[in-house]
């Protein structure tokens, strides 16, 4: 088989950062994925918390100076990377100096949920898609992981389908049990938009909680996966709905898991 490539965008990796099991998932499926051969992009937030000298972060800055749209805001893309210590791998990070230089993730000090954390999102979604085009890299698979990646997939099948770069990327958006009950602000569907995108296409996101960006998520990936974990019944509920138009697949946390998603990614790219 060819060397697949394969793009990882996700809330966090180890050792840079871990709050849930997202980071330690993102920390041992690339690296697997590489030591079977497969080519390795990874891409998560530069959320304030991250420790920039400890980490060895530094700018890339022929990567950076791209303009982001929310809304009617244009903010700048600041691309930043490190190498992750004993492992050949690489890390992106999207950083911009309004949403991520808080030194906190999705809550502030007194566990109250960022209101622009939609704007985070989006930002990050559309920010990923930019940098790889920038790059010059074409991904076979882009496997996006948790809420705040959900967007991607939809991007892929309007926005950047006539793209070189993502004609032929199919998606992968992995689902984790990271549920919040916060509901944003502000006209989302106009924040998320992008070329060749109405407002029929952004339906799911009108609830303006963590269900529409999973709604998104599963309506445009090519592929749905559960993680291993224990789900609560309103999302269990989604997952039922969902499952009569695709079918949604649980990869187990065993040995099986490295080969499962190489056998995965293999047909999605054949």
């Amino acid at each position: 088989m060819s060397k697949l490539r394969i793009l990882y965008a996700a809330t966090e990796i180890n050792p840079f950062l871990q709050t849930t099991k997202v980071a330690e998932f993102l920390r041992m499926l690339p690296q697997g994925m590489q030591e079977m051969g497969m080519e390795i992009r990874i891409f998560v937030p530069r959320f304030g918390i991250i420790n920039e000298r400890k980490n060895r972060l530094h700018e890339v800055v022929r990567l950076s100076g791209i303009n982001i749209a929310v809304g009617e805001d244009e903010k700048p893309l600041i691309i930043k990377v490190a190498s992750i210590p004993n492992a050949k791998l690489q890390v992106y990070f999207i950083d911009n100096e309004d949403y991520f230089h808080r030194k906190s993730v999705l809550v502030d000090k007194n566990d109250k949920f960022h209101s622009d954390n939609d704007e985070r999102a989006i930002f990050f979604c559309k920010g990923v898609l930019e940098t790889v085009k920038k790059l010059g890299w074409a991904p076979d698979i882009v496997h996006c992981n948790d809420w705040m990646t959900g967007l991607i997939p939809m991007y892929l099948k309007t926005t950047y389908k006539k793209d070189p770069i993502f004609k032929d990327a199919k998606s992968v958006f992995t689902i984790y049990n990271n549920e919040f009950d916060y509901k944003f602000e502000g006209d989302i569907i106009e924040k998320a938009k992008m070329l060749d995108i109405d407002d029929e296409m952004l339906a799911a996101l009108k609830s303006a909680d963590f269900g529409g960006f999973i709604k998104v998520g599963m309506e445009y990936a090519d592929s749905v996966v559960k993680s291993d974990e224990d789900f609560s019944d309103n999302l269990n509920a989604l997952f039922t709905e969902y499952s009569q138009k695709k079918q949604i697949g649980q990869v187990g946390a065993d040995e099986n898991l490295l080969t499962s998603y190489y056998a995965l990614y293999n047909e999605l790219a054949s």
